[in-house]
């Protein structure tokens, strides 16, 4: 089969200063992309910032013959969203790919952490990739071509200790991803999630030394860069780690119909709840609605 391509196409990668960000970046480069490669710079908690980390990685985008500018802005500061977008508009014309990668941690037990950390956790992964994603939207919808990657997380997935704020802001990323993939789909604008495990600067105190060979970056980017390709599905959650790819799925159980007026009790439920939570059929559906159908099925009288 042919070589998956980028020519002619521009690719905003944000966080792309170090880590996954700069493999996504510089593989789309290899591949032919035009990539803007934004990062504030800051410390691993989001605070402090330099262009220094982004200038380097447009360097080495330089070096191999491609083409890449710098942008230093915050995705949560809406002036700063606004350069990013004109930055990119005046370098290349128009943007066709978003990686929404950048992002910060400030871990604690739920007990411990502040509402302001979390406020910040949630304000960097979630409302940053609501900001800069909204800002290229109609953009891609009007040109009828768009590929955007949100980058999620098994802490939102499935849980992680110490990592509530994290979590939640990384599972928002999901809610986000179901609507535009259905928003999207008629302008050729296709939203799916990665769920990477790499050893990075965020992760450098939780993976062990020994399996961080086995994490890198490069072993995940393969997947995130054939979500921004022109065959990319739309609406998956990609799971991606030592060269290890799945899919991760929302299931819902079959259920089963308990009853309705005198007869639905709490004791109704309780006595039911083994055919409730069977999995055998278990199915995920491709928008909300399909749920609501399944309840008037299961619930005939």
């Amino acid at each position: 089969m042919s070589e998956i391509r980028f020519d002619g196409k521009t690719a905003v990668v944000t966080g792309a200063g170090g880590g996954l960000g700069r493999c996504h970046a510089l593989e789309l480069a290899r591949r032919g992309a035009n990539v803007v490669v934004n990062d504030l710079g800051g410390s691993v908690d989001g605070s402090g910032g330099s262009s220094e980390a982004a200038e380097k990685v447009v360097a080495e985008i330089k070096e191999m013959g491609g083409n890449a500018i710098a942008n230093g802005s915050s995705v949560t500061d809406d002036a700063g969203v606004e350069n990013l977008v004109k930055q990119t508009n005046d370098a290349f014309g128009t943007a066709h790919i978003i990686i929404n990668n950048a992002g910060v941690l400030r871990d604690k037990t739920f007990h411990k952490v502040t509402v302001e950390d979390f406020e910040f956790v949630v304000d960097v992964h979630l409302m940053g990739a609501v900001k800069v994603t909204r800002a290229f939207w109609n953009q891609m919808r009007d040109q009828q071509y768009g590929r955007v990657v949100m980058t999620t997380s098994s802490s939102g997935l499935y849980g992680n200790f110490g990592q509530t704020n994290y979590g939640a802001a990384k599972l928002g990323q999901i809610g986000l991803m179901n609507t535009l993939k259905l928003e999207g789909e008629k302008n050729n604008v296709r939203v799916n999630a990665i769920a990477p495990v790499a050893a990075t600067r965020m992760t450098e105190d939780i993976i062990p030394a020994d399996a961080q060979q086995l994490l890198k970056p490069e072993y995940v980017t393969p997947g995130v860069v054939y979500l921004c390709s022109e065959d990319a599905p739309n609406g998956v959650i990609l799971t991606a780690g030592a060269g290890v790819f799945a899919v991760a799925r929302i299931v819902e159980t079959r259920g089963a119909y308990v009853g309705r007026d005198e007869r639905l009790t709490v004791e109704a439920v309780r006595d039911a709840w083994d055919k409730i939570a069977d999995d055998a059929d278990a199915k995920a559906y491709w928008q909300g609605g399909e749920q609501t159908f399944k309840f008037f099925e299961v619930g005939k009288d």
